[in-house]
Order: structure tokens, then sequence, then C-alpha cells
């Protein structure tokens, strides 16, 4: 029986973001079904990276190879934005791999802009994404109008969706791998303590999180400073974070206006080398490894660099205690990884947390003061440091009394979350979902609305509704209005003196491309079948000049090579000065995949398509490397008859 393909959309499985995990655990599970073909869809990523060859299913990326090409898309914030979340490579992607279920998961200014898409009803799409605050955003309710399967990760977005009408939305949690995360047993855990030289005795308090704006630092540091005022009888206790020092929150400031000791502040280091892990106090970043001496291999933890599954396990069992202070959030994993480990978990009553709040959840609530979040004017909870301080002592004294209803509640939170987050209940979900999705007729065949480059243009608008008119008719972007980043930014190049003329060019260009990527032609489809393993590649995408110069050195390469068929990739206007070259065997478009010399030769599970590719276009078009102030020595002097 034929196996029913899915493209999954979301971040790469390997990156150390929640997303990241979640598609790692659900990938995992639905490839060892063995009943799918599985195509991976990674935002924020090259679409030839290396490191997409890691797993053992398809990983293509969102981005182009490019730098070039890259160039170009950042010049418009709001198209490298989109592109950033696989908006550019889309239709490629499902033109070329035509699948039954498409699931796009990321939050919704991440996915929305797949909705609008001729296919995306046409086969089974689902959009599976993040709500964290009241009002729900706008164009979230939109999107979920226009959309059939629509899931979030928390209850809470599901129930405000359906004050609105829209009960057709369901809550479907983000997968816990739960293998990795379990209790260890006391003799492990103060052999943990005794390796990073924690005191047995200390009271830790933990907190993993990306150190960024939501997360309420200085609210748990102040409620942690209150904590120890109160009650000075506690003499050995600590504060973990689990983060980076290197963005966000600037903790040792704030911890000195909270009269709190830097030494209490642990944090993770990791090696970019060797990858071994410490839990120390904070001194810098880039500093020396003692487990392979790298003189700057040691990091604070962070999404591109961070500790594995079993290492984040060990991490929690240092912690007494779990603390996870926030101003909303669309499901926050570490509470849930924090349960598995049957730590009893201090968690804001707001937006995700009320669900992590219910009674079987067995956290204890930390209250909050409501405050709206300017420009957005979303609802946003300011945890309250005094009901951190509370909650902490009552913690701390189960503890101290050896109390079985601590034991209860960690095994009852571990219990919890595998019901309701664990990779086989969510799996299993998925797994339904995609069985039952029925067959589909699209015609792969077709392909988008073409984008208009040569689309008339009023010059008597005014800028913002001039630019507006270019994303509209040029791009075809209905959906664009004048508070969109994009927008905005041409109007400030337009205030430091950019004319009409190049930003209009620039958008024209940006539609042919478009419609040179809904173009449904495979790369294979310019090569022989019949010299595989014996072809080699010239690249010389421009100018007529150059590509004529180009013909000097055809001869040798043939000679270099005399079993191989000589290919040469120019653009469509250069075609004709190679038309009637002896040496040349076939001249084929140029792609920007092309200044990428591992997508043409191969590397890992990708053979490549050429024996050898010289892209002689990288030193004289991209980066000037000829020059040498005239000043070349010819070794060998090259003559052609």
């Amino acid at each position: 029986m034929k196996k029913k393909k899915l493209i999954f959309q979301s971040d790469f499985s390997i990156a150390k973001t929640g997303f990241g995990r979640n598609a790692k655990a659900l990938l995992e599970y639905l490839h060892n079904t063995g009943k799918y073909e599985i195509i991976h869809y990674c935002v924020g990523i090259n679409y030839s990276n290396p490191e997409l060859e890691r797993t053992p299913w398809k990983s293509v990326g969102c981005l182009p190879d490019s730098q070039q090409e890259l160039q170009e898309l950042n010049r418009d914030p709001h198209i490298a934005r989109q592109a950033g979340y696989g908006a550019h490579f889309l239709d490629r992607v499902i033109y070329e791999n035509r699948p039954d279920v498409y699931i796009a998961v990321q939050d919704i200014w991440g996915v929305d802009f797949a909705i609008g898409r001729k296919w995306f009803n046409k086969i089974n799409s689902a959009i599976w994404t993040t709500l964290d605050s009241l009002p729900i955003l706008p164009s979230a309710v939109e999107a979920a109008r226009k959309t059939k399967n629509y899931w979030v990760w928390s209850n809470f977005a599901t129930k405000a969706l359906h004050t609105k009408g829209l009960t057709h939305v369901k809550t479907l949690h983000g997968a816990i791998d739960d293998k990795f995360f379990y209790k260890l047993i006391d003799f492990q855990k103060q052999t943990l303590r005794q390796n990073f030289n924690i005191p047995k005795d200390a009271f830790v308090i933990g907190f993993v999180f990306r150190n960024q704006l939501r997360k309420s630092v200085p609210n748990l540091l102040e409620g942690y400073s209150i904590f120890k005022n109160r009650h000075p009888e506690i003499k050995t206790t600590r504060l973990l974070f689990h983060t980076h020092f290197g963005e966000g929150w600037k903790i040792h400031k704030l911890a000195e206006e909270y009269g709190i000791n830097k030494s209490e502040i642990l944090t993770t280091y990791i090696c970019k080398n060797c990858s071994q892990y410490q839990v120390k106090e904070f001194t810098a970043q880039d500093i020396k490894c003692p487990f392979c001496n790298d003189e700057k291999g040691q990091v604070t933890t962070q999404p591109g660099i961070g500790v594995s599954e079993t290492q984040l396990n060990e991490i929690y069992n240092l912690m007494d205690v779990y603390c996870h202070p926030f101003t909303s959030g669309g499901q926050e994993v570490p509470i849930q990884e924090a349960k598995l480990c049957e730590l009893v978990t201090l968690v804001t009553n707001y937006s995700c947390g009320e669900e992590m709040c219910e009674p079987e959840a067995c956290s204890l609530a930390l209250d909050y003061a409501e405050y709206r979040e300017h420009d957005t004017e979303f609802i946003k909870a300011s945890t309250s440091p005094h009901s951190i301080a509370k909650q902490l002592y009552k913690v701390y004294e189960m503890s101290q009394k050896s109390d079985k209803t601590l034991k209860q509640m960690g095994k009852n939170a571990r219990q919890w979350v595998l019901d309701n987050f664990s990779v086989s209940i969510i799996g299993k979900k998925l797994e339904e979902f995609i069985d039952s999705a029925p067959e589909i007729s699209f015609n792969f065949e077709q392909t988008e609305e073409e984008k208009n480059p040569f689309a008339e243009i009023d010059q008597s608008a005014d800028n913002k509704n001039w630019i507006l008119s270019l994303y509209r008719s040029i791009l075809k972007m209905e959906d664009i209005n004048e508070e969109d980043s994009g927008v905005k930014y041409w109007l400030g190049e337009m205030e430091k003196g950019a004319n009409r003329q190049e930003i209009e060019r620039f958008f024209r260009n940006e539609a042919i491309k478009k419609n040179q990527q809904n173009k449904k032609i495979n790369f294979e489809d310019f090569l022989s079948k019949n010299d595989d393993g014996k072809r080699i590649l010239y690249v010389m995408p421009e100018s007529i000049g150059d590509v004529f110069l180009s013909t000097s050195l055809f001869k040798s390469l043939k000679n270099s090579y005399p079993e191989c068929n000589l290919y040469v990739a120019t653009k469509p206007e250069n075609t004709e000065i190679l038309d009637a070259n002896p040496h040349v065997f076939r001249v084929i478009p140029y792609s920007p995949m092309m200044d990428n010399l591992l997508w043409l030769e191969g590397q890992g599970k990708h053979k490549g398509y050429f024996k050898a590719a010289f892209l002689a276009h990288l030193g004289t078009q991209r980066i000037l490397n000829y020059i040498h102030n005239g000043e070349d020595k010819i070794e060998v002097d090259l003559k052609y008859k």
C-alpha cells in the first residue's frame, strides 16, 4: 500500500527550542511506525544545510543557499521574516513533494501565510499554533475561521476561541519525550551535587527558560530575596538559572538591586567543542573548558548550543523545587519536563499556566497582577514576588518534614503529564489524523497564482499607498496593511533618500523570482540520463563579456576531464554565445543554488550531480579576488590552438 506523504513545517528537529524538540519527538514517533513518507520543512535554516542530513527522514530548509539571494530577501523586513518561517520556498516544497498531509507548527505569524495558497484547502492541511494572551490576536481569529483543522497548544486559547463561535478549534499539546525525564534516586542526585560543588543540604530553586522579556526574572529574584529575608534561619539556598547570560535580562545587576549574593546564582555551561556541561556560578562567556581544555569552549546554554535531553534531566534533578513565573506562554514545556522529574512546580496562574494550575496538575499557583502590553494591548501577568516567597517556603517546609504529601504531589504531577503531554499520547493523535485523512484529488501540475511583475502602479499616490500598491499589485499580497514592518521599512528608506524607481525594481524582480520558483521543473530534467558520474559544470551566470571570455577555458577543461560532459550554467540571455561551442555538451539555466558547491558535488547522503563544479563567478562577480595590483605571477602559460 502506498505510504501517505507528510510535510511537517516547524523548527529543525535538532534545534534546542520548544518547537524543535516537539518536532523531534513526533517525527521520531511517526517515522518509527514505518507508515509514512516524511518531509520536514525546517524554518530558519538554509535549504541544503549539511546538518539536515542528520535526520532519518527527509529534511529541507526554508531559506536560499545563495548568500546573494538572502541579501536580496533581507532588503524587505516583511519578506525576510516570512522567508525565515518558510514562505519563500513553501510552494516549491509542496509542488515538488505532493503531500497528502501538511501540518504547520509555529507561532501564528509563522504559518498564516500558508492559508491563502491554492493547495491549502485542497489537501489535508492543519495549523498547529501557540496563542498566549487575551484578547486573541485578530489574525489568529481570522486564520481559525479559514482553517478546518486548527489546533492550539493550550486550553486557555481554545476556550477563548470557542467563545467567538470557533468551536472546531481543538487543543493539541506539544509533545514531551518522556523517556528522557524522570526522577533520579537520591544517591544519584547527591553525586550530581557533589560533582558541581552544590552543598548537600542546599535548597535549590530552578528555572529553565529562554532569557527573554516574557520570562519574569526580576519577579523571581525579588521573590527569592523576600523569601530569604523572611526566613533568615534558612542558610543554604541556590537559584539555578538554566539560561543564556548573553541576552535578555541582566541577571547579576538585578540580583545586586535585590541584595542577592551572586554566588548563590548558578547556571549551566556547555562546551561548544566537547559538549560536556557544568553547573556553576556565572563568570563570563567563552571560558576555558576543564574537560577538553578549549580556551574559549564554555558558554551558557542557548538555543543553538544546548545540552542533551539526558543532561537536562540531570539538571532538573539538581533542583528541590521548580519555579516558572512568566507574563504569558503558549505551553511552557519546561514546566512539564520538571513535573516528569517529580518536582513540585510553582506556576503563574495565567495563560497556559491556568491549565498547569488545575488541581490534577499538582502545581502551586502564583498570584499575579494584570497589566497591558504597550502597542499590542495584550493582557499580561506580572507575577507577585510575595506569592513566590510564600509558595517557596511552603515547599521548603514540606521538604524539611519529609512530608509524604510532597512526594505524592510529584508522582501525581508526573502522571498528569504522561496522560496529557507524552509523545505516545500526542503522537497517536497525529497518527489518527493522518490515517483518517481522505484521499486528495488536487492537481499538483497546477501552480499558484502568478505574481505580476508588469503591474501598472499609480505614481501619483502618496508614499504609503504607493508602497501598499507594490505589495498588493505586484506581489499579490492582499492582506498587507500600513502597520506592517515591511511598509514601515520602505517608508524609512524613502526618508533616507531611496528613490521610487529603485524600490519598484526590487518588487518587480521579487515577483519574477517567485514566478520562476512556482514552475514545476526539477533540476535533473536539465541533465542527460546517460552521463551520471561523468559530468563537470562551469558556472558563469553573467555578464555576456565574462561568458564570452570563459569560452577560452573550455578546451582545457575538456582535456582535463576527457571522460566527462561539460555543462555550462548561465542566464538565458547569454546562451547564444555558447550554442556552437564544440566543447560544451549542454547549456543549463543558472540558479542561485549553484553557489553551493556541496549541492552540486554532493555531501553525505546527497551524492551530487557533477564530478566537479567550477564556480568561476564567485571570484569575479561575488567576491573580487583577482586584481592583485596587476602583480600576478603566472606559473603556466596556457596556449590554445
